[in-house]
């Protein structure tokens, strides 16, 4: 089955694309539809859109809920019945960007990936995944030569780590694990494994990230 991607901003899209080139089915979905239907055509043949959210998660067997923090805790409310079963891959980092400034809008030590696993059925397999860098870096440091660059992730699930590293690959990165999902935090913005965070907007190897894990 296809992969769904839900939201098509800039990480959306991005997403979406690297998946689509690397030879994965995906299906697109907005709340806006034509909004997805013009990026499926824009995106050719593997890429599909839905007329609805629902319909989009119906079809898939992998839910990408590429959105801000507080609309993917919506739409999980409105969908949860349709998730049991699923990969959900979070990217999303709880963050407000008020006067151009970043800033976390949960308390510290709390993450969002550990606030989306919990909203979730239990029978859902949860992934935190591709947002450790933002679209540019995404669409910029995919396929990398001679060191493919990494895309962290974070979960406890044995499935969803399979499909979560099947669709890193497929993106163009090499996929590391930052640990279960208590290691979200590391891998959101401000984290220790993210470019807006303790990597300062580095790009890393394989090599240099199970390092960056074990320090």
């Amino acid at each position: 089955m296809a992969t769904t991607v839900i939201g098509v901003g800039s990480i959306g899209k991005t997403v979406a694309q690297l998946l689509v080139s690397g030879k994965e089915p995906v299906v697109l979905a907005s709340r806006d539809a034509s909004q997805a239907s013009a990026l499926a055509e824009d995106l050719g043949d593997g890429a599909t859109s839905a007329t609805s959210v629902r319909e989009a998660i119906t079809q898939a067997d992998t839910v990408v809920f590429a959105v801000w923090f507080d609309t993917m805790k919506e739409l999980i409310a409105e969908h949860a019945d349709l998730l049991a079963g699923k990969v959900v891959i979070d990217p999303s980092n709880p963050i407000s960007l008020e006067g151009g400034k970043i800033s976390r809008i949960l308390p510290d030590g709390q993450s969002a990936g550990e606030v989306i696993a919990s909203l979730l059925p239990s029978d859902a397999h949860f992934a935190k995944a591709f947002g450790t860098l933002n679209a540019g870096e995404l669409a910029g440091g995919a396929h990398r030569t001679p060191q493919p660059a990494v895309l962290f992730y974070a979960t406890d699930d044995d499935q969803a780590a399979a499909a979560t590293e099947r669709l890193i690959t497929a993106a163009g990165f090499t996929p590391v694990k930052a640990g279960g999902v208590t290691a979200s935090l590391r891998i959101e913005v401000f984290g220790d494994l993210h470019t807006i965070g303790g990597l300062n907007g580095k790009l890393v190897s394989e090599e240099e990230a199970k390092a960056a894990v074990a320090a």
